[in-house]
């Protein structure tokens, strides 16, 4: 069922010379930043040198300036503000954010979070009744409530005032005629870049960075220093990674600056947690972000509460943040095995049944923690190359998904036409969580494939290479100045090289899990290198010997002059050790030499 990928070189045109000239780059470099359409001055100097002097003001963002006129009359009046937060990262660190800004302008805030298995995502009722009954006259959400109506609707009704601070897409609903009426809660303020009549310049901030931005205007009214305010850069930047937001303008300075101050962090906690995890400080990246300090802090809100992880945000105490860092990164141990179990359940239900057949793939795990669904279903669109659904059963004939698409797709657009089969929906058009009743499962797959237009071709995984670059080229200067680009992620990929040709001279299998392969490799100018491949061994192994043979994968591991040729993607790199440093290549794919 995996499909194999479709290599497409990027061809954008343009000076590439005259823009290396200009800023003093390769033309290498130049050509990298237009394929990402970073092509003209203000967009090549802030993608090169953007500081925190290039972040936009906030005013301009809808109900900005009316949420923070509201927080400041009950700042005034010294009562109580309730912060409505979610329990993934996103939720998380924008509640951080806002109980410390809240605190720091006098405000007394407490965060209330949803049970993520009783309740499910966002406001609900339950927060907005034990609020109230704490007093709080105010709730102000965080990465959540541009759908909470009933939940709003009830706050009003009890007096208290309501901000939403967002970033999810605005619902609406659809007439026979394709018209859409957008709706809206009765929230005293709603703030969210996504809304239409929105000025705001940049619309895919992540909930931690509306926050910030709430906080800016708030910080300015207060006469709180700049370099405060800046601080929190930290917080917005692991929200915006591990919420999977395209790094690209804010987002990317948020990134940026965000990695510089997590080397040096203030804050107790993170610290622990970057301990713990065996990771350098001064070496903390995008990808350490994404794959080890992001899960960690979702483990919490996916297998426990997240009170743990705020008390970690929050801890003074240096011994105890290492107690919770460690808690937090057992608990993410565990996720990950039955994350593994689960996706394996999935595959196994896939191949054995006709879902294999569909565009739109549902899968419904019968005993699985309803928290890792939404992991599972990326692992199994990134196998396949599909959207995917998968559905755990939560009791009372209701099953709960998490759906995650691909660029062709868009999810959000899907469900809507087939709301009236779902309890409860919400996401973006590459993911989504909704609740439904089982029943509904077969009509929901039929509706959605029946629907879709998507085609084979849609479904081929594109590998678009940047730059045909023969290994000779690299260099240490290169690779000095590849870094320029980062940080990587969604909206900003690691640039993709390739070469056509490559001769496997050897090959072993190392690496403390047996899991890397490394290489030696020789192309057509006879130049030589090191290559690692950290990816899928065994089916790299089936690949050669469907090719070549047996035999000759065998000689390839022995060096025995095999005959193995393939062309590969790759990128340049340093292997540095015992002071001495050598340039290699990781390689990123494989396939056959084109004939």
């Amino acid at each position: 069922m995996e499909r194999p990928g479709r290599w497409v070189l990027i061809a954008k045109r343009a000076d590439f010379n005259a823009i290396a000239r200009k800023y003093k780059i390769s033309p290498v470099l130049a050509r990298l930043m237009v394929n990402r359409d970073i092509r003209d001055d203000a967009s090549i100097r802030k993608y090169l040198y953007g500081t925190i002097g290039d972040l936009y003001s906030p005013l301009s963002m809808k109900d900005i300036f009316k949420g923070a006129q509201i927080i400041e009359k009950y700042v005034r009046e010294n009562r109580p503000v309730a912060i409505a937060s979610d329990f993934d990262v996103d939720g998380i660190f924008s509640s951080y954010i806002l109980y410390r800004a809240f605190e720091r302008i006098g405000c007394r805030p407490e965060i209330f979070t949803p049970d993520r298995v009783k309740e499910g995502y966002g406001l609900n009722e339950r927060i907005v009744n034990e609020a109230y009954e704490k007093g709080a006259g105010l709730i102000v959400t965080c990465d959540n409530g541009i759908a909470a109506f009933d939940a709003i609707k009830a706050a009003k009704a009890l007096g208290m005032s309501v901000i939403v601070t967002d970033h999810h897409d605005i619902p609406y609903e659809e007439d026979e005629n394709g018209n859409r009426k957008v709706l809206r809660s009765m929230a005293d303020a709603i703030i969210n870049p996504k809304q239409e009549d929105c000025a705001y310049t940049f619309k895919k901030l992540c909930g931690a960075g509306v926050a910030f931005k709430l906080v800016q205007v708030l910080y300015d009214r207060f006469g709180i220093p700049d370099e405060e305010l800046f601080g929190l850069i930290q917080y917005v930047a692991v929200a915006t990674v591990a919420d999977v937001m395209d790094l690209e303008d804010e987002n990317r300075i948020f990134v940026k600056y965000g990695l510089r101050q997590l080397s040096h962090t203030d804050n107790p906690g993170l610290r622990a947690l970057i301990q713990v995890n065996s990771l350098s400080p001064d070496r903390i990246s995008a990808y350490h972000i994404g794959f080890v300090i992001g899960p960690c802090f979702n483990a919490a809100g996916r297998l426990d509460t997240v009170k743990i992880a705020l008390d970690l945000l929050m801890c003074k105490d240096e011994q105890r943040a290492i107690h919770l860092a460690m808690e937090l990164k057992a608990m993410n141990e565990s996720r990950k095995e039955m994350t593994a179990e689960g996706f394996r359940q999935a595959v196994d239900i896939i191949e054995n049944s006709d879902i294999q057949n569909d565009k739109i793939m549902l899968v419904l795990l019968e005993n699985c923690h309803e928290s890792i669904v939404g992991i599972i279903a990326g692992r199994i669109k990134e196998k396949y190359n599909q959207p995917v659904i998968v559905f755990t059963k939560v009791g009372n004939g209701n099953i709960k998904g998490s759906a995650r698409s691909i660029e062709a797709y868009n999810m959000f657009e899907g469900l809507m036409k087939c709301r009236d089969l779902l309890d409860k929906f919400g996401g973006h058009p590459m993911a989504a969580g909704m609740t439904l009743k089982e029943k509904n499962l077969e009509p929901l797959r039929r509706k959605l494939n029946a629907d879709t237009t998507l085609t084979e071709r849609d479904l081929m995984p594109v590998v678009k290479v940047d730059v045909p670059m023969p290994i000779g080229y690299i260099s240490f200067d290169l690779i000095d100045e590849l870094e320029l680009l980062e940080p990587f992620g969604k909206g900003n990929t690691k640039p993709v090289f390739a070469e056509k040709y490559f001769h496997i001279l050897r090959a072993r299998v190392v690496g403390k899990n047996q899991n890397v392969l490394k290489m030696s490799v020789c192309n057509d100018d006879h130049t030589m290198m090191e290559a690692m491949y950290f990816g899928d061994v065994e089916a790299f192994d089936r690949f050669v010997s469907g090719i070549y043979g047996e035999e000759e994968r065998k000689k390839m591991y022995t060096g025995q002059g095999s005959r193995v040729e393939l062309a590969m993607t790759y990128y340049p790199s340093v292997n540095e050790y015992m002071g001495t440093k050598k340039l290699q290549i990781v390689i990123t794919g494989y396939c056959k030499i084109p004939r």
